[in-house]
């Protein structure tokens, strides 16, 4: 088995895993209570991404090739250290209701009304974020096995559908948060 093979079992393997880990783990609660309230540090995490994502841009398009392979390991762990987190939010926290504007846990007619399209805007920009997220695992490891293995044609090409991709769920992250902030029960 060639090296490329290698890499490409483990990141199918991974890219299945991943998701599939999260579904399940969004099923278990755990009734302990975090310290510390996550949603606005992991989403502090999405927005650092994503201006780290623009200067490693910035660090290749200058040939800064170092800066721009310590920006992108730096975001893929900041990525990671935002699935723990969010992880481990869901599985500590009950599920916040968008629109639910008295905070009982239930979205009734009276806040649907309220809220009125800004629902479907949130449940649309929400559903991309989380379906692009997933999409993204494959890409992302692609195109660091290919940097890492010096196919740098090959790396360019993948990243050019990666980074808007990434871009995108990293901004989205922080919109998402915004729009379901004043949700929380803290």
């Amino acid at each position: 088995m060639g090296i490329k093979n290698k890499y490409s079992i483990w990141i199918k393997i991974v890219s299945i895993v991943i998701p599939v880990v999260v579904a399940i783990l969004f099923g278990v609660k755990i009734d302990y209570e975090l310290p510390i309230f996550l949603p606005p540090i992991y989403s502090s995490l999405n927005a650092l991404t994503a201006v780290l994502l623009i200067l490693a841009l910035i660090a290749i398009k200058s040939k800064k090739i170092k800066l721009h392979q310590r920006l992108m390991q730096t975001c893929i762990a900041l990525s990671l250290i935002f699935l723990l987190m969010y992880i481990a939010y869901h599985m500590t926290s009950a599920s916040t209701v968008y629109g639910d504007i008295n905070k009982d846990g239930v979205r009734d007619l009276q806040e649907k009304l309220e809220i009125g399209y800004a629902l479907y805007i949130y449940l649309f920009i929400l559903l991309s974020h989380i379906l692009l997220s997933i999409a993204l695992i494959p890409l992302v490891l692609i195109s660091y096995v290919r940097a890492f293995q010096e196919e740098f044609t090959s790396h360019k090409k993948i990243s050019k559908i990666t980074f808007p991709i990434w871009l995108y769920v990293a901004v989205t992250g922080v919109v998402v948060y915004f729009m379901i902030s004043p949700y929380y029960i803290h």
